[in-house]
């Protein structure tokens, strides 16, 4: 069975809040194993939950927002490295930054250089999510290492 047939999306929105400065397509994929307590997305914690996320219907989706998004966000996916890295290399080769959010501390060097920016660290209550100058994530513009957590927090 073709890999792409396993990665799974639950969700498809265009965002504005996810990546300070950018509109962006945002895919939720599904299959998560990390199950955060307060997970805003445990729907998409088993793998078969929505459709496949496919490089052609992936492609169809930057072509029909072609010249309306500048970036595309995967909320998560890293756990299937093979499939994320074409998608992210087919954005990129439309000229669109990309951008991971994952609750893990940290992703693999080969997801890292195609992605614009990066999003890491668990989901932690007491803490709060990237919007709290408590929160234990940490959001980076990996093309100059900035930490841009700032960006979220309310004014």
């Amino acid at each position: 069975m073709d890999s792409f047939v396993r990665m799974m999306f639950s969700n498809e929105n265009i965002v504005w809040q996810e990546v300070p400065g950018h509109v962006s397509l945002a895919f939720t994929i599904s299959g998560c194993s990390l199950r955060c307590s307060g997970c805003h997305s445990a729907e998409t914690w088993l793998n078969h939950v929505g459709q496949p996320l496919t490089p052609a219907y992936f492609q169809q989706r930057l072509e029909l927002y072609r010249g309306l998004i500048t970036c595309v966000a995967f909320m998560g996916g890293e756990w299937h490295e093979s499939v994320l890295c074409e998608l992210l290399d087919l954005a990129r080769s439309e000229g669109l930054h990309t951008c991971l959010y994952t609750g893990e501390e940290d992703v693999s060097q080969a997801i890292k250089q195609r992605l614009t920016f990066l999003k890491t660290g668990p989901y932690c209550a007491d803490l709060g999510g990237l919007d709290s100058p408590t929160t234990n994530q940490r959001f980076v513009d990996l093309t100059n290492n900035q930490l841009m957590n700032h960006r979220f927090l309310k004014r």
